[in-house]
């Protein structure tokens, strides 16, 4: 099934990944952002979390690159954009300028997938693939190489405060081996419904970067749950 991967293939030992952690924006508040990029920077975070959503892929509008330029002139953090919106290849131009270090789209929303992914790292940044929950991870290993990240929503995308799905964990097996069989340095990341008892399912299936926004938002603590959520993979 992963015959095509042979040609990428690197006889190597497979390390596991640090486990990163990256708050969204999402779940702060839309009047503060710079004040909650700030908040996200002090706890010890790794990147800021950013969706983008048009109201057409996904029932909801959200951020565009205006507001993201503001978050990244706000924050030394890497920029981990998610773009939940059709025709992204139209917009990657826009979000680099905006500060994106990062740019991850999802496969159900074009056609051109090869084409975006390459665009996007012509840009000079990283580029990620992401599918929803009903997607099959089956779609994923023919672009592996051409990504930096996967992104497995663990809800459906949207909306924030969502419960975990827990069927999503066999994809995250799948899409693990499937990297490690290519050799390829490729990033599982997930988002939806992360705290610490799922986080921990998560990066026990292969995940090394996680997304949380509601769990790491509802108090003042982040620092602390940042620092439980990073200790799961130690």
């Amino acid at each position: 099934m992963l015959d095509f991967c042979l040609r990428f293939f690197i006889l190597r030992v497979v390390k596991k990944k640090e486990i990163l952690i990256a708050p969204s924006i999402l779940s702060g508040d839309f009047g503060k952002l710079a004040d909650e990029a700030k908040r996200i920077e002090d706890s010890g975070a790794d990147a800021v979390h950013v969706d983008i959503m048009d109201g057409h892929f996904v029932p909801n509008l959200t951020l565009g690159p205006k507001a993201c330029a503001a978050i990244n002139r706000s924050t030394d953090l890497f920029l981990d954009v998610h773009l939940m919106m059709y025709n992204p290849y139209d917009y990657v131009e826009r979000f680099v300028e905006a500060g994106a270090d990062r740019i991850t789209f999802h496969v159900e929303v074009t056609e051109e997938v090869g084409e975006t992914l390459e665009y996007i790292r012509k840009c000079n940044v990283k580029g990620g693939l992401a599918i929803c929950p009903e997607t099959t991870a089956e779609v994923l290993p023919e672009f592996l190489n051409k990504c930096d990240l996967v992104l497995l929503m663990t809800v459906h995308p949207g909306f924030g405060g969502q419960a975990f799905m827990p069927e999503v964990l066999e994809k995250i097996r799948y899409t693990k081996d499937a990297i490690d069989k290519c050799g390829l340095d490729v990033h599982i990341e997930v988002d939806g419904g992360i705290d610490d008892k799922t986080a921990k399912q998560c990066v026990d299936a292969g995940a090394n970067v996680l997304v949380s926004g509601t769990y790491l938002f509802g108090d003042d603590d982040m620092k602390s749950k940042v620092s439980l959520l990073r200790e799961l993979g130690s």
